[in-house]
């Protein structure tokens, strides 16, 4: 009887089912071979469990050992396998009496040492969700990946530390006991960050139009010279965010946790996440890729924040990735061997100098640029990217006084309080939709939920005609309106949301 066990292998953001099969030929000579198309980590797990087998006290088989993943035309990564793979070895031992039922409703994954001690995999929320989708009853997973799994309800985890522990609860000689359910609401907690709107100095502009950003999800760019606040708006942006509700945040904690970086004592992500890459950073590194597609920064920021300081460092071609993200919300990689597509509904927080040297726009320090130099510097940013800003502002230098004041500005939490009421609105409004945010409008929601009155039509007719915007420029102009009068509470958009959402449109771009 050829053994059968169930894993799993996560390709992009899913998971998909892979049956373990273990053959041994005792004619031939000693050989353990592995088809399946595994990769260079799936091949070395031979040795692994070759080792993890013998240390644990069980006795591999003399012959040629064939070990098959199917189906067999999908590519596996990773060393996941090792787990299913030893269990199934051992279950040719005719002294090992497995049950078989118990094995027919269970998935197993993870990774041996050469001791037999299971280490921790990736992925495991996705293949906890594909085991409780497709009805299994069991998952057997590492130890340290057993709070990651039991945030999914209607399955039982079983916790295993070391192999020997696995075959004793199959071969029911000692049973493991399931961790119980986690329930997300018991993991979430109040966020607590060493940055706080009420010490940022001055700034109210900057600050008001943060608070719009914060309330209808918009993208912010920030301009100014050396010093004058950019990164510490930056940083202080999450603290006005609302809280993230259970879908965002295993959405969130699935992407860490197939990107393998979900912190091991953290198994769900409940703060929005803050992501600030390098301007040195790739293209790669920042929507994802590889020969086996993981997220990028833009995904790892998903229903957070994407913090791009100096922005105008970055490469061109590494910019003009960003695109389609802020468009869609989705960034789709594509490879020779399939294409994977992950999410990314972030909200974009960019900050730059007016200049290579900083002070073409400072009133007290001379700049030091050419002309030339400072368009070149500007010309960096193609006016399409641009263009899917929403908000841009001046961040200027702060005088003395600003700085030396003793009272301190409103608190991130009184300024959550106004986000999360414009955000219930937009709850409401878009439950029979697919947008969650203002900036999330397509047209025929603009023309929906957009209403202006004979003023506010007037002034955008100037505008259109004035600064020569394009139809998603005006669409823009509108979203913003339309978060500005949610702040507000006014159910039409006046004449005032218009005029303040006019001053915070780029002149250049249009």
């Amino acid at each position: 009887m050829v053994p059968k066990l169930l894993s799993a292998t996560v390709i992009g953001l899913d998971s998909t089912l892979i049956e373990v099969e273990v053959d041994v030929n005792r004619y031939c000579l000693p050989a353990t071979t592995i088809v399946g198309l595994g990769d260079a980590a799936v091949q070395e797990a031979r040795e692994r469990v070759r080792s993890a087998i013998k240390n644990s006290g069980h006795s591999f088989p003399h012959g040629r050992v064939t070990i098959n993943l199917a189906p067999a035309d999908l590519k596996k990564q990773g060393p996941s396998f090792d787990f299913p793979i030893a269990l199934g070895i051992i279950a040719l031992s005719s002294s090992n009496n497995f049950d078989q039922q118990l094995l027919k409703q269970s998935l197993f994954v993870g990774e041996l040492s050469l001791e037999g001690v299971l280490r921790p995999v990736i992925g495991v929320l996705s293949i906890a969700l594909l085991a409780r989708r497709l009805g299994y009853k069991y998952l057997f997973v590492p130890k340290d990946n057993a709070p990651e799994a039991a945030l999914v309800d209607s399955l039982e985890i079983i916790p295993v530390d070391h192999l020997h522990q696995a075959v004793a609860h199959c071969t029911k000689q000692c049973l493991i006991a399931p961790l119980p359910t986690i329930n997300p609401n018991d993991l979430t907690k109040d966020f607590i960050s060493e940055f706080d709107m009420a010490h940022v100095k001055g700034q109210e502009h900057a600050k008001r139009a943060l608070e719009i950003a914060a309330a209808g999800a918009h993208n912010i760019l920030m301009n100014g010279p050396p010093g004058s606040g950019k990164t510490l708006l930056a940083r202080t942006f999450p603290t006005i965010l609302p809280k993230m509700n259970i879908d965002e945040m295993l959405e969130a904690t699935k992407i860490y946790s197939v990107a393998g970086t979900l912190p091991s004592k953290q198994p769900l992500i409940a703060a929005r996440p803050f992501r600030s890459p390098h301007h040195t950073s790739s293209a790669v590194a920042l929507v994802g890729g590889g020969k086996f597609p993981k997220p990028g920064e833009i995904s790892l920021a998903h229903r957070g924040v994407l913090f791009l300081d100096e922005f105008a460092e970055f490469p061109t071609p590494v910019l003009e990735v960003l695109r389609q993200p802020l468009e869609d919300g989705v960034v789709t990689v594509s490879r020779a061997t399939g294409a994977c597509t992950f999410p990314a509904k972030f909200t974009l927080i960019a900050a730059m100098n007016p200049c290579p040297c900083g002070y073409a726009t400072d009133p007290q320090k001379p700049c030091t640029c050419a002309p030339a130099q400072i368009i070149r510097y500007q010309k960096k940013i193609s006016g399409p990217l641009l263009d899917r800003i929403d908000l841009h502002i001046e961040v200027p230098r702060l005088d003395f006084d600003k700085m030396s004041e003793l009272h301190t500005s409103e608190s991130s939490a009184a300024i959550r309080a106004r986000i999360q009421k414009a955000r219930d609105l937009q709850s409401k409004r878009f439950e029979n939709s697919l947008a969650v945010t203002n900036s999330d409008m397509r047209p025929k929601d603009i023309d929906k939920f957009c209403q202006t009155d004979e003023p506010s039509r007037e002034l955008l007719r100037q505008a259109v005609t004035r600064m020569q915007l394009s139809g998603r420029g005006l669409h823009r102009i509108l979203k913003v309106a339309r978060t500005i009068a949610d702040l507000a509470g006014k159910e039409v958009i006046e004449k005032d949301c218009i005029a303040e959402a006019l001053q915070y449109r780029a002149r250049i771009l249009e």
